[in-house]
């Protein structure tokens, strides 16, 4: 059964090691650095209540109803509602959320596609990952992942590091399970989750192979620790004033595994590099990232766009030629992000050795080239159109609430149909999203969501059709010669 906001939040009491800024982070729920975003997770989870029929579904083998993000799509109809489901959440956090539970839960669900490619000979991990498919469908539970090794010295392997224990590796085995030791970086809300789903995506040579494993563990088990990034809750001085840094900081921490023990029955691939990769490449784990990833980005550009129309609305310049070019442009780059989204699901394609259907790979591995070409485009169009309007702002809504400070900000900081504290109102939410700190951090953040450009772009051409477009060129070529002049 799904659970509800409380459920998750007692979750989060259960001792997990999160450090930031010299000190141990006891409680997330009433942390200031934490206690907003947590909560803004908490009602994505009673808005399942709300809305069962898009975000829940039964499926079989699984004790139900469950997220729709856990279902495994067997046609485009149900691939479809996977992507209302996505793009009902979204819309609940405006796409700032880039891991929230449904990000995850789907890979999971795609992994458990085809658990047979992690058949393998010393290993067999496909039952262990088809029991934790069940058992997080079941429970509701937050899957996080860590597949980022640090970067130490980029030019070397793991193996090569000046450390053994620099990156994640095997350092024993036992009876009932494996050591680890070593850290991930980029866990992008995994002290927030349930549980951490460590791998590898990488190609890694056969002498790499303490390196490549795969397993999930309790975000508290033993030997895990969170070194955090700042904070953009912590350093936001009201809702008011960092209306989304406040509430949709999903953090980002660098995850240390000091002898973690892991039990057999959690451990998916052992010292084998190609079931690592086939967990994500020969799944459809990798490419339902993709479908949650752009169908968030869609609604993240609809939300901006939307900052643009109500700021050139405040300027009182909606309505001049150059401003409706600029919106325009706008809303041809949003319709380009949610075109993307319904090409991969018009054109979902089935999956090898499963009776299941997955967004189209082509069109999908395109939209990883578009989304981080796109979104420092946005940004720029929305700071030309606020001009000084983003930096010259009250400090503080205390200035509001101060009746002499008040009055000088009713009179100089207004224009028609907004009062002071309408535009103020606005054009803080509009420095959020575009000019902060927190901002800042999203503008690294999706360029560089689904991997770096020397990754995603091969992608393209191993997972796409490059022979196909090379033959129609070719049938061009074949039909004439030099003699026909």
């Amino acid at each position: 059964m799904t659970r509800t906001g409380k459920d998750y939040l007692d979750a989060l009491r259960d001792g997990r090691t999160i450090w930031l800024d010299g000190e141990r982070v006891d409680d997330l729920t009433t942390h200031p650095a934490f206690r907003r975003s947590v909560r803004s997770i908490a009602d994505l989870y009673d808005l399942t209540a709300e809305h069962p029929e898009t975000l829940t579904a039964s499926v079989p083998g699984v004790d139900g109803p469950v997220s729709r993000a856990y279902q495994i799509p067997r046609t485009k109809d149900e691939l479809k509602a996977k992507g209302r489901a996505f793009k009902l959440w979204s819309e609940a956090t405006f796409g700032f959320l880039g891991r929230s539970p449904d990000y995850m839960a789907s890979a999971v669900a795609g992994m458990a596609t085809v658990p047979g490619v992690l058949a393998r000979d010393g290993f067999d991990g496909s039952a262990n990952l088809l029991a934790h498919w069940r058992r997080m469908a079941e429970g509701d539970l937050y899957q996080a992942h860590t597949l980022v090794n640090p970067q130490i010295d980029r030019t070397k392997a793991p193996s090569e590091q000046m450390e053994d224990d620099l990156c994640l590796r095997v350092v024993a085995e036992r009876d009932d399970g494996i050591v680890v030791r070593g850290a991930k970086m980029i866990g992008t809300a995994a002290a927030l989750a349930d549980e951490i789903l460590v791998g590898v995506t990488q190609r890694m040579p056969p002498s790499e192979a303490d390196y490549a494993v795969s397993f999930s563990v309790p975000v508290a088990a033993p030997g895990i620790s969170f070194v955090s990034r700042t904070s953009y809750e912590a350093r936001a001085t009201s809702v008011f004033d960092y209306p989304l840094a406040s509430r949709l900081d999903e953090n980002d921490a660098l995850v240390v595994y000091d002898d973690v023990f892991v039990p057999w029955e959690r451990v998916f691939a052992y010292r084998d590099p190609e079931a690592c990769h086939a967990q994500f490449w020969k799944t459809p784990a990798f490419v339902s990232f993709v479908h949650h990833g752009a169908t968030r980005f869609w609604t993240k550009l609809e939300f901006l766009t939307g900052i643009a129309i109500l700021v050139a609305k405040a300027n009182n310049v909606y309505d001049m030629p150059p401003v409706r070019m600029q919106i325009g442009k706008l809303l041809s780059w949003v319709n380009t992000a949610k075109a993307l989204v319904v090409a991969a699901e018009e054109l979902c394609e089935p999956v090898p050795g499963a009776d299941a259907v997955m967004p189209h790979r082509e069109t999908a591995y395109a939209q990883l080239a578009v989304g981080p070409d796109l979104y420092p485009k946005v940004i720029n169009e929305i700071k030309l159109l606020a001009g000084g309007g983003l930096i010259q702002l009250p400090s503080s809504y205390r200035d509001l609430l101060r009746p002499e400070v008040a009055a000088l900000l009713g009179k100089y900081v207004k224009s028609p149909g907004y009062d002071a504290e309408s535009r103020i109102k606005l054009f803080k939410l509009a420095w959020d999203a575009v000019g902060s700190e927190f901002a800042g951090r999203h503008d690294q953040y999706e360029r560089f969501y689904h991997g770096a450009p020397h990754v995603y772009l091969p992608a393209l051409v191993r997972e796409g059709d490059p022979g196909r477009y090379a033959a129609l060129a070719g049938r061009c070529l074949d039909g004439y010669e030099l003699e026909d002049g």
